[in-house]
């Protein structure tokens, strides 16, 4: 019994036909019809017989035809998984911008890990500001970026995949939280923004309002107050201490619980985008790639939504490395 036998005889049994299970394994069907033959022969059994409608199985054909395909599946993932050792078992290298690193990386990483299970070396994923992006997947430290957009020039792919907003939001007792009309620019002076341990980072939408609100209009600059992560930062935010430019989708349930206030503030929300960023030109590995389209699915975008779960690293510099699904 060998495998290119078991093979026919599948084909054979879903199609019913020898002729049909010839022009699909490419063979002719004097060839199919051998293979059947020696398995006749090794299994003593006539496995199929001829029928007014075509070929239906014996009782020992469909004893063999519950095994058959499952046989040549292991075979085909057994041949694939050989010949992707070397690339699977290397560690999927992840670097992230904070604002996706802390609310988003850990889910996203999850679903990606039980949908492609393949990667058996793990990924690691860091957090670097977007102005390093392109360097460092330039310079091979890094297969795959995850979150703000890099520096336009940088010889990337960028495929985005993720828009989000950007709310200000402040606790119901503080006196911002009370007012109802349109606040003006200047009244957010006189309070300290709190934020993730990298500010407002670069090369986002949020750092663009930020730039077009207050630098352009010379009111000057907002106190923002750096925290060890934006889950800190919104603690902060409903002791009353200050103010915050949050995620929608992270501060909606406490927004229509009453817990937290959006400030009615000029050109918010500010409207965001995450993209996934690989080298250019093919460049790039087979496990990025297929991340980088992983990401773009219903299935990615509903982890990165969802309530609770792992979330992943909000301090620069440090490395999380996420186990896979065996």
């Amino acid at each position: 019994m060998t495998l290119n036998q078991l093979r026919a005889f599948a084909l054979v049994a879903r199609l019913g036909s020898l002729r049909a299970a010839a022009a699909v394994l490419g063979i002719s069907e004097p060839a199919v019809s051998s293979s059947l033959a020696a398995l006749r022969l090794d299994l003593g059994d006539a496995l199929v017989r001829r029928s007014g409608s075509g070929i239906a199985l014996t009782a020992g054909g469909r004893a063999l035809a519950d095994h058959a395909q499952e046989i040549v599946g292991l075979a085909d993932q057994v041949r694939w998984e050989v010949s992707h050792a070397a690339e699977s078992a290397a560690c999927l290298r992840v670097v992230a911008t904070a604002g996706f690193a802390e609310h988003a990386a850990g889910r996203l990483l999850d679903a990606f890990t039980r949908r492609v299970p393949v990667h058996s070396g793990g990924i690691d994923v860091v957090v670097e500001s977007a102005d390093d992006i392109g360097s460092l997947l330039q310079d091979h430290a890094y297969d795959v970026a995850l979150g703000s957009r890099p520096p336009q020039g940088t010889q990337l792919e960028v495929v985005p995949f993720l828009r989000y907003q950007r709310v200000l939001v402040a606790a119901p007792g503080h006196p911002l939280g009370q007012r109802k009309q349109s606040l003006p620019l200047a009244a957010l002076l006189g309070e300290p923004w709190f934020t993730g341990p990298a500010g407002v980072e670069e090369f986002t939408a949020e750092s663009s309002w930020l730039a077009a609100a207050f630098l352009a209009s010379a009111l000057g600059v907002p106190e923002i107050v750096p925290l060890s992560s934006e889950t800190d930062a919104l603690a902060a935010v409903r002791a009353g201490e200050g103010i915050m430019l949050a995620f929608m989708h992270i501060v909606r349930a406490e927004v229509t619980a009453g817990s937290l206030v959006v400030l009615p503030v000029p050109n918010t929300p500010i409207a965001g985008l995450w993209c996934a960023s690989t080298l250019d030109h093919g460049r790039a590995s087979t496990p990025a790639r297929t991340l980088q389209r992983f990401v773009t699915t219903a299935e990615a975008t509903a982890a990165m939504l969802a309530p609770g779960g792992s979330r992943g690293v909000a301090r620069r510099g440090s490395k999380v490395h996420v186990a896979l699904w065996s």
